[in-house]
């Protein structure tokens, strides 16, 4: 019997890594086969070989030439950036006060602002289109880092969960020591927050730097466009120089696997304490 139950642990714990090595496969094949495409010549990409005969390194170099690649990966990381230090910064604010902070219809206010999480983005774009060229921000860096600066419903939430989670004795201690409102929250609980403060800013980071839509509508010169909205431009330019495109895949891909490099576990924790699950 005790045979038996070691035999039926030990297949099934085959069979999950088995799942998980089928998932994992399925998500890296596309990036294994960019990356073979990307060193091949422009006549094997539509050939059977899998890899290329002759690496062609010079596909990375012809990127810069092609746009100003640069000038695109710099003000990309502006953008996100600075939309990420202020979705980290207004979100933990907004999420400590309605965790923590007793005011009257807090809850009413705090499920409406969740409400909106369930209208699509293609309602609000014209809306923020009209209100973008009101203020005469069309075509500058304005549009791109002002609208999402201001926090969000989903980072709002992830906040509250992860302080409805800390101890109140901590709120307690902290005003006991005379502490403001202002400093429980910067030099008590946030400090306690850094694992959602870590998710929240992988995540918006992730956001931004894969933008289309918005970019697309707001800028019209390369020299504020972001990387997406530059390899959309040098498609529509130039003949399809798969390669080539696959090689600027590539390249506005690696600082998204250097900043998952770096926050893994972290984002992994934030995500398994924040309460995301509900409270």
């Amino acid at each position: 019997m005790y045979e038996r139950v070691i035999a039926r642990r030990a297949l099934r714990g085959l069979l999950v890594y088995l799942a998980l090595v089928v998932m994992a496969w399925c998500t890296l094949l596309p990036v294994l086969w960019a990356l073979a495409g990307s060193l091949k010549k422009q006549g094997e990409i539509t050939g059977t070989g899998v890899l290329p005969a002759h690496p062609q390194w010079s596909n990375y170099r012809l990127v810069f030439e092609f746009v100003p690649f640069g000038r695109m990966f710099l003000n990309t990381i502006l953008y996100a950036g600075l939309v990420t230090a202020g979705q980290v910064f207004f979100c933990s604010l907004a999420g400590y006060a309605f965790a923590r902070l007793p005011f009257k219809g807090r809850d009413v206010v705090f499920l409406a602002y969740l409400g909106t999480l369930m209208v699509p983005l293609t309602v609000t774009v014209i809306p923020q289109f009209i209100l973008m060229r009101t203020f005469g921000w069309v075509d500058t860096p304005w549009a791109m880092i002002v609208p999402g600066l201001f926090g969000s419903a989903f980072g709002t939430y992830l906040m509250r969960q992860f302080f409805l989670t800390l101890p109140a004795e901590l709120e307690e201690a902290a005003i006991l020591d005379g502490c403001s409102v202002w400093q429980t929250y910067w030099r008590v609980l946030l400090p306690h927050t850094r694992s959602a403060v870590m998710v929240l800013a992988v995540l918006t980071w992730v956001t931004v730097w894969n933008d289309f839509l918005w970019p697309l509508i707001m800028i019209q010169h390369n020299s504020i466009s972001t990387l997406n909205l530059g390899l959309f431009w040098m498609e529509g330019q130039y003949t399809a120089n798969w390669p080539v495109f696959m090689a600027a895949a590539l390249l506005m891909l690696a600082p998204m696997l250097v900043v998952y490099a770096f926050a893994q576990q972290a984002f992994v924790r934030g995500i398994a304490t924040s309460g995301l699950a509900g409270r």
